[in-house]
């Protein structure tokens, strides 16, 4: 029986489930407005991918799942976005649907990571690395005149690498085209995306004022002000004096 694409609101496949005869569904990594993600597996190589199903609902004509690859193609040289591989159309419960196979990301959302820390916080120092990952990051896809879009903490996958993050994001967000408001939300979402690492408006007053300097009590006029792009964010965390308090 064919199912009406309107009435697909979620996939949520089964575990060894056989996708287009080539990947077995292995988990749900999570899901969004516009479609699922699961880890799959190739059957012929035994590599392991990202799946991204569109719900055709949000992808009428193919145009949400060609645009979001095209993205990412363009974005391929920014090593904070995973690299998209190829598309498919599936058939799932009767209906067609389109699926971006990408690279596999490894590692943990920042809210997993910041919810695994004592008091269910980051240390002002240890996040000031992590703002910094996420500014070099945004500043090579501010270079290719793209954006975000969606960026917060569930959205943000992440790995120690000694005292460093090794940062990929994905689900970009769609607003219409690339512009110098767009690429600064980007910004004003990677400082509240701080401010909340660090245990957001209930441990702000005790920060110290090189902290509060960053996050200017998240007045989006002020930040838009002090740090325009995403390369004087990364300016300022490279040279600020820090107290080492």
């Amino acid at each position: 029986m064919t199912i009406p694409y309107a009435r697909i609101k979620r996939f949520h496949l089964e575990r060894d489930r056989v996708l287009g005869g080539k990947y077995v569904v292995e988990e749900l990594l999570g899901e969004g407005w516009e479609g699922e993600v699961y880890r799959v597996r190739e059957r012929r190589t035994g590599i392991r991918r990202a799946a991204k199903l569109f719900y055709p609902e949000r992808n009428p004509r193919n145009e949400t799942a060609a645009r979001y690859a095209r993205k990412l193609e363009k974005l391929r040289l920014c090593p904070i976005v995973a690299q998209y591989h190829h598309s498919e159309v599936l058939r799932v419960r009767g209906v067609s649907v389109t699926c971006l196979i990408s690279e596999l990301v490894e590692g943990q959302s920042v809210s997993e990571f910041v919810g695994r820390q004592r008091g269910r916080r980051m240390q002002p120092f240890e996040a000031l690395h992590l703002l910094h990952a996420l500014a070099v990051g945004l500043e090579c896809i501010h270079g290719t005149r793209e954006y975000h879009g969606d960026l917060h903490s569930d959205n943000v996958l992440l790995r120690r690498a000694g005292i460093t993050f090794q940062l990929k994001i994905f689900d970009f967000f769609y607003r219409g085209r690339a512009s110098r408001i767009e690429r600064q939300e980007d910004l004003l979402d990677a400082i509240r995306l701080f401010y909340d690492a660090l245990g957001g408006q209930k441990h702000y007053a005790r920060h110290p004022p090189e902290i509060k300097a960053i996050c200017c009590g998240l007045k989006h006029g002020l930040i838009r002000k002090k740090f325009p792009t995403a390369r004087k964010l990364r300016e300022h965390l490279e040279t600020f004096p820090w107290p080492g308090r």
